[in-house]
């Protein structure tokens, strides 16, 4: 096994990159969704190119680079290169409707933005105004690096293809010092209102939580990272700049296979990758779908999870057929990226039904727990989980009210609201308990929806489940969804008589919609959103129809 130091801790991301192609140049650092791999020179070389070509176009400390890519070696030579020209990267989803995206390019006002060609088309088409002095149209992965994909009608001649800025000769940057408070990314969240947020990361914050995964992970120059998650979010900040630092591999999982738990399942195998990261929803549907006991994953020896709960069942399942790694729930906002975490013991006890715990605050973390009147909670009680500490984000960007209304000052230290309830529980560190916005009050009764979640998932028919609650002059409606294990679906009398044996009465769901498969993001949660468009008018009748 390959022993070789990786850097000590730097003030800014793209050091991990440099660090690695200096000390290792030759080593595989990407393998691409098409399976070709690139060096950390090749790679450290692409994003140089792509540096000198935004100083070119006056691109500097300060400014944000955008981008609309899907995910390639083209699009980290692009993330690299705006970090290396001082400036802060914004990715924006590929697949979001473009009304979206140019709200995005509007509200951080990006100086650059590299795009598809068909991003690049529904952006004309709606506002060619939002765009700005310079575009690079990158062709798809598969089409290329020297291919431009073809510019948009309407931009011809004024669209750089991307082959033309990689052709720019490498330059050494002049200039302002890099500091660890500039500003590293911007990432973009709808949270629960869906109006875009963009959360403000320096290379403090994301250096913090790359030094803490080196620091509890015994990560090698030997291990293969999967990047199953978009660079839109918050999960790839782990999954690229933790395997760059140590000189390890990332293999980039092509959009297609990310989506298709059986392809995903072989992908992991054939790969033979070591380190695992996704949200549960992931692993859940390639431990139910996947045949995982028909692949050899006995070279995975971390799996790592977040961004929601994971409902027990699937975890079980899942640990049944890889028993072999160490499984970690990690925990937070994108604001603190991971701020707690905890090893899952395993094997998972068959009558164990409660989520395990989010557990401890990391080191480069603090961890306070308030309740309503802004007293410490004690063993045993609830309240919102308050978050300090390097990690913890800059604010969100434009939006200097909605930052402020987000922290507190308390004993000379700046806390942020995670807008989460967790439970103080002694010898396992915090129970995630649920979101202050998914609390809704019935009967007199606060309801954590996620707590009806967890009791559907009880039900030996149910592979998913998501509740919505709808605010109606006569009360509050708890609608659940459910996505059958099998084609049986369960009747209305069966579900009513599950609830009443594993929920309390006030929480039972007043109606029950079933679907082939849950809407989710593109990161993988579940689109609450989407769900709460679905539920018709009745839903809470004594029969509603099923979807």
């Amino acid at each position: 096994m390959s022993r070789a130091e990786p850097p000590r801790r730097p003030d800014h991301l793209a050091a991990y990159l440099e660090a690695s192609a200096a000390r290792v140049p030759d080593r595989v650092a990407v393998v691409d969704v098409d399976g070709a791999p690139l060096t950390f020179a090749a790679l450290d070389d692409r994003a140089e190119r792509v540096a000198a070509f935004l100083r070119s176009r006056g691109v500097g400390p300060g400014d944000r680079v955008g981008f609309i890519l899907s995910k390639g070696a083209a699009a980290l030579a692009v993330l690299f290169g705006a970090l290396k020209a001082g400036a802060a990267y914004v990715p924006i989803d590929a697949g979001a409707p473009a009304e979206r995206d140019r709200a995005i390019l509007a509200g951080c006002g990006v100086r650059a933005l590299f795009a598809l060609p068909r991003n690049l088309e529904a952006l004309v088409a709606i506002a060619p105004s939002a765009l700005p002095e310079t575009v690079v149209v990158v062709p798809p992965p598969g089409g290329g690096a020297a291919d431009d994909g073809g510019a948009p009608g309407a931009l011809a001649g004024l669209a750089v293809p991307f082959r033309d800025a990689l052709a720019h000769a490498r330059a050494p940057l002049e200039g302002r010092a890099r500091r660890a408070s500039d500003l590293a990314c911007i990432l973009y969240t709808s949270g629960s209102t869906g109006v875009p947020k963009g959360v403000m990361i320096t290379h403090e914050n994301a250096v913090s939580f790359v030094e803490w995964c080196s620091e509890v992970f015994a990560l090698t120059p030997d291990d293969r990272f999967s990047s199953h998650a978009p660079l839109h979010f918050d999960l790839s900040v782990f999954d690229i700049h933790v395997s760059l630092k140590h000189g390890a591999q990332v293999h980039l999982i092509p959009e297609d296979v990310g989506q298709d738990p059986r392809a995903l399942a072989r992908f992991i195998a054939d790969r033979r990758l070591t380190v695992w990261y996704s949200a549960p929803s992931v692993l859940a549907l390639m431990a139910q779908l996947g045949g995982l006991e028909r692949v050899d994953a006995s070279a995975l020896r971390l799996v790592l999870f977040a961004g929601e709960v994971f409902p027990v069942r699937h975890l079980r399942r899942l640990v049944e057929r890889w028993p072999g790694p160490d499984y970690y729930n990690l925990y937070g906002p994108t604001e603190t990226n991971v701020c707690t975490f905890a090893r899952v013991p395993t094997p998972v006890p068959q009558d164990r039904i409660e989520p395990y715990p989010i557990g401890e605050p990391c080191s480069h973390c603090a961890a306070l727990v308030l309740d309503q009147e802004g007293r410490p909670v004690e063993a045993g009680g609830c309240g919102l989980l308050y978050i300090s500490g390097p990690s913890v984000f800059a604010g969100y960007w434009g939006a200097p009210d909605e930052t402020a209304a987000r922290f507190i000052e308390r004993d000379g230290r700046r806390w942020f609201n995670t807008g989460d309830v967790v439970r103080v529980e002694p010898g396992a560190g915090y129970v995630y308990v649920g979101r202050v916005d998914r609390m809704v009050k019935r009967r007199g009764h606060r309801i954590e929806l996620g707590e009806v979640e967890s009791g559907l998932y009880r039900h030996e028919q149910t592979r998913e489940a998501a509740v919505v609650a709808v605010n109606e002059p006569e009360g509050v409606r708890i609608v659940a969804f459910l996505v059958s294990r099998t084609g049986a679906r369960p009747t209305l009398i069966e579900l009513k008589r599950h609830c009443a044996a594993v929920l309390p009465s006030t929480m039972s769901p007043d109606a029950f919609l079933f679907l082939d498969a849950l809407p989710r993001t593109s990161t993988g949660k579940v689109d609450y959103q989407a769900l709460a468009r679905l539920v018709p008018a009745g839903a809470g009748e004594p029969n509603p129809r099923s979807r």
